[in-house]
């Protein structure tokens, strides 16, 4: 195996960036460098923790322009979007910034004659990101700016397809004043992580990918126990019920299917249309998709830009084949997106009806620019479908009627329910899912337990 870390871009296939894998004792000296740093970073007040993070953001969104570029060489998401994910990473870091104080104050319980009682947020210590390609900005700064916050070290290893977001965010910190160790990153192979892992410095993990992936980091974390974030992915649904506002419902599943060529875990990659509006729905729904200019990332009027390697988006046609040898309908013809050829990170998007979930595009994630969607003629039949999954990140529904969605919402399985609106993460809410899309949470008040341990303090006074 090669010592070195190579990045194509999913642009044109060429070799972007290349890095020296991490060797055994660069993988040590960090570990040592982490421990060390933290154990002093843990004392310093909360106020100056903040002060330094809104620094780091400061810093980062200074480099927006640069940032856009490398993200749009190194995954292939069009330029005119690029900039949007560093804005995002400032947003959730300004709300996590802002929710700190309240979020690990020490809990104080009832008075009881004689005592003193209360609970602490204590760090957890040393805690491994291993941080996804699709959205490698905004998906870390998730895990980072808490575990910073809450006096943690935070050792970063992005995905091999996105070195630079690791870099560019250290550096950002650095430049702010963080002091040195309290933020690292490693590119190290998979059997590299997996030791990491396993080492006794380090006490959480936090990790975004496959399920297959998920497993991998539990096993390695087995016996270990030390806490494990995991959010892998999603089969995300959306039922336009009968009375939905059509315009805005077709605006946002369109979009949501779509964006950043379907490549997004909270995506939607299924819907499910009332009868009484579906056939109105699927032909306004296909002539929007037309609309996309598929093309390369780097040219601002592309919409629509590559899959992040040519195997991912024959992965994704293969779904689609097999969609229509069992009697799907593909509506739109390849031969519109000249670029979509076999073998290519290109691929045209794509919208099917006459599906079922005997299908492996309706059931298997996609991660990719295709759509199934079925018509329904009531709300238990969308339930029972949306809810006929493995998996359970997200889930939306679209009516005018918001008290009965909610109500409906009341019986899907997921971590996120929205009404009138999908694909989309607010900071203040925790994001988390259910089944096999993962365990944990982050962002809200909530993501902050999950970096910190409880310590109870029990005074009695004499």
């Amino acid at each position: 195996m090669s010592n070195m870390q190579r990045t194509l871009s999913p642009i044109d296939g060429q070799l972007y960036v290349e890095r020296p894998y991490a060797d055994e004792k660069q993988r040590a000296m960090t570990l040592d460098r982490a421990v060390a740093a933290q154990a002093q970073w843990k004392n310093t007040p909360l106020a100056e923790r903040k002060a330094l993070c809104q620094r780091a953001v400061e810093v980062f969104v200074g480099n927006k322009n640069q940032l856009a570029q490398e993200l749009c060489w190194q995954m292939g998401r069009p330029i005119r979007f690029a900039a949007g994910e560093v804005d995002s990473f400032a947003d959730r870091a300004g709300t996590m910034i802002e929710m700190a104080d309240q979020a690990l104050a020490p809990l104080k319980l009832a008075e009881k004659p004689g005592f003193i009682r209360y609970i602490k947020h204590e760090p957890m210590g040393v805690v491994l990101l291993i941080a996804p390609w699709n959205y490698p900005l905004h998906t870390p700064v998730n895990v980072i700016v808490p575990a910073l916050l809450a006096g943690n070290a935070v050792i970063l290893k992005h995905s091999a397809q996105t070195p630079l977001c690791a870099e560019r965010i250290v550096q950002a910190f650095t430049e702010a004043g963080l002091p040195e160790g309290v933020l690292q990153f490693l590119h190290m192979t998979h059997q590299a992580t997996e030791a990491l892992i396993r080492s006794p410095q380090i006490n959480f993990v936090a990790f975004t990918g496959s399920v297959a992936a998920g497993a991998t980091v539990e096993k390695a974390a087995a016996g270990r126990f030390i806490g494990v974030g995991l959010e892998l992915g999603g089969k995300d649904p959306a039922y336009v019920r009968a009375d939905a506002d059509l315009d805005h419902a077709l605006e946002c599943t369109v979009d949501g299917a779509f964006f950043n060529s379907g490549q997004s875990c909270c995506g939607i990659e299924r819907i499910y249309v009332h009868e009484a509006i579906y056939q109105q729905y699927l032909d306004r729904f296909v002539e929007l998709t037309r609309q996309y200019r598929l093309g390369r990332p780097d040219d601002p009027a592309t919409t629509l830009g590559p899959l992040v390697r040519p195997a991912a988006a024959e992965f994704v046609r293969q779904q689609i084949i097999d969609a229509v040898e069992q009697g799907a309908v593909a509506h739109i013809d390849n031969a519109d997106f000249p670029l979509d050829q076999p073998g290519s990170a290109y691929m045209a998007p794509q919208v099917l009806s006459n599906v079922g979930h005997h299908m492996r595009v309706m059931t298997e994630e996609s991660f990719g620019p295709v759509v199934g969607i079925i018509k329904v003629s009531s709300d238990e039949e969308a339930l029972e479908l949306m809810n006929d999954s493995d998996l359970g990140l997200t889930a939306s529904i679209f009516s005018q009627d918001t008290d009965t969605a909610a109500s409906l919402g009341e019986q899907l399985q997921t971590g996120t329910f929205f009404v009138n609106r999908c694909d989309y993460l607010d900071p203040e809410l925790a994001w988390t899912g259910v089944k096999n899309t993962g365990r944990g949470c982050t962002l809200s008040a909530l993501g902050f337990s999950a970096l910190t341990r409880p310590k109870s303090f029990h005074i009695k006074v004499l």
